[in-house]
């Protein structure tokens, strides 16, 4: 697994060897055609597994995908992983959701997206949906995995892609991380009977 300086470092090279294409075979493209991070506006982070994990989504939800309306709140998203949600309807149109019942199918997508982990949301003053938090799509794919939703042949895509962003160690450090927090749990609630069983040891005491 790619540590984050060489990750970053073999970014570089793939932006050196694309500018080296692009001059040789589009040396005639004005810069005014071109959109580039760092001197367009109008831009966040998105995972590049990303349209692995929309295909996967798809899968799942045959006749209601919603993959491209996980796509467009990461689109929205601040380069932060809440999105907060002041008009429902505006992110059902370019959900590509029209008609009296667009928000209702926007909403049914929310749902659809919650269920299978690549969202976690909060109610608020536009509804169900004011608050959206954007989870890692690459753990919300290993999920749906461990829960046999994703076909072989996908799945392996979706490993070579992780393993070629350097985003492998994703998986393995939620599990890490799940396994502490259980760990951690256990210990606070094995603490906590043991207080009250010697609490109550001594009140028992007491009594006599």
């Amino acid at each position: 697994m790619a540590n984050s300086k060489q990750s970053q470092s073999r970014r570089l090279k793939m932006s050196e060897r694309a500018q080296q294409q692009l001059a040789l075979h589009f040396p005639d493209v004005p810069e005014t055609l071109l959109w580039r991070r760092k001197s367009n506006d109008g831009f966040t982070t998105v995972p590049r597994p990303l349209p692995i994990a929309m295909q996967a989504i798809d899968e799942t939800s045959k006749g209601a995908p919603a993959g491209h309306s996980l796509f467009c709140l990461w689109a929205r998203a601040p380069d932060n992983p809440l999105v907060i949600v002041e008009n429902p309807a505006t992110y059902a149109a370019e959900a590509g959701f029209t008609g009296e019942r667009s928000v209702d199918t926007w909403r049914k997508r929310m749902r659809r997206l919650r269920e299978l982990g690549f969202i976690r949301t909060k109610p608020g003053a536009s509804g169900e949906f004011h608050f959206i938090l954007l989870l890692n799509p690459n753990v919300a794919v290993e999920t749906m995995r461990g829960n046999g939703l994703v076909q072989d042949g996908l799945y392996g895509r979706f490993l070579e892609r992780v393993a070629d962003v350097g985003a492998a160690g994703d998986w393995p450090a939620h599990q890490e991380a799940m396994k502490a927090a259980e760990e951690k749990a256990a210990a606070a609630a094995a603490k906590a009977a043991g207080k009250a069983a010697t609490a109550k040891a001594a009140k028992k005491a007491g009594t006599k």
